[in-house]
């Protein structure tokens, strides 16, 4: 009899569910798409399930902030985490986090990645990937590239790409992609990985020559640049990707939930309209039982890359 009425009781908590408002915590300042994506879902959510759902910025500490609150959140569905990949990458950079990034969590969805580009001066008289590389193994050490910062997706990725070309370049960090992608640009570093959305009205003035984007497909706001893969570099694929996670008990019934209407809403006409306009696209549809495996193949692949490039924890 228990049983009996323990499953009943979570099929009308799925049924009623949700009944109060959602609170979705973000671990960055408004503004980016981590914040920006996650809006436009929750306004549709509200729209949809009649229940308000408050953004709550909590930045600090490349999202462990954010991330700590809703491990510790009640796992009944109505607290929820906008992530993106600097997720998986908190634990190369800080020997303690106060939480398993991967056991205290459970994956929703993933919704949009945002393609970054390997843009280089035009100034440098390299116009393929496969002269950049050729141009970086007769200068071991003497290439420079820039990033968003130690420890960013900019970084992360460009080491994938060092790392699969056998190339020796220098890292130049900065404190945000707008100065790395300067630095590239007026050809005080030799190439640079930056957003689509940052690169294509540089590009569309011939202010950087765009080479190669770091995700699986072609990015649709530069159809005629082929991925990195297309390029030369053999097993490339870095996708700046987004999505969002609840506590890791919460009842599978919810997460279903939460899953089919996020799914539902991030393919509608106005949507879509709103993720282009941000270079945003949608991340392939994956199986809701592949979320958590594909976050443990990314997290995988980052240790891998911070310990060939040799960073350490902080």
């Amino acid at each position: 009899m228990l049983t009996v009425a323990s499953s009943a009781h979570a099929v009308d908590d799925v049924a009623n569910f949700p009944g109060k408002p959602i609170r979705v915590v973000i671990g960055f300042s408004a503004g980016g798409v981590v914040d920006v994506s996650v809006r436009i879902i929750g306004q549709k959510l509200n729209e949809s399930w009649k229940q308000q759902v408050i953004a709550d910025n909590r930045p600090g500490a490349g999202g462990i902030i954010a991330a700590q609150i809703v491990a510790n959140a009640n796992p009944d569905g109505y607290t929820l985490l906008s992530i993106s990949a600097s997720h998986v990458i908190a634990p190369a950079l800080y020997a303690r986090i106060p939480y398993d990034t991967l056991k205290d969590f459970a994956g929703v969805t993933l919704t949009v990645m945002v393609p970054n580009v390997l843009v280089v001066s035009p100034s440098l008289g390299v116009k393929s990937v496969r002269e950049l590389v050729a141009m970086a193994k007769a200068k071991p050490g003497q290439i420079l590239y820039s990033s968003g910062g130690i420890g960013s997706g900019t970084h992360f990725g460009t080491e994938l790409f060092t790392n699969l070309s056998a190339i020796n370049v220098g890292h130049v960090p900065f404190k945000g992609i707008p100065e790395a992608l300067t630095e590239a640009m007026v050809g005080r570093v030799q190439f640079t990985l930056s957003p689509v959305s940052t690169v294509l009205p540089f590009a569309k003035e011939g202010k950087v020559l765009a080479l190669g984007v770091t995700t699986a497909t072609r990015a649709a706001a530069m159809p005629d640049v082929p991925t990195l893969a297309e390029a030369g570099v053999t097993g490339y694929r870095w996708d700046p990707w987004f999505g969002v996670l609840v506590p890791a008990k919460t009842p599978r019934s919810i997460v279903r939930k939460l899953n089919a209407e996020i799914r539902r809403i991030l393919v509608l006409p106005d949507v879509k309209e709103r993720w282009s306009a941000m270079g945003a696209e949608l991340m392939p549809p994956i199986a809701l039982e592949e979320f958590d495996r594909y976050l443990a193949e990314q997290a995988a692949l980052v240790a891998k890359l911070a310990q060939a490039a040799n960073i350490k924890p902080e």
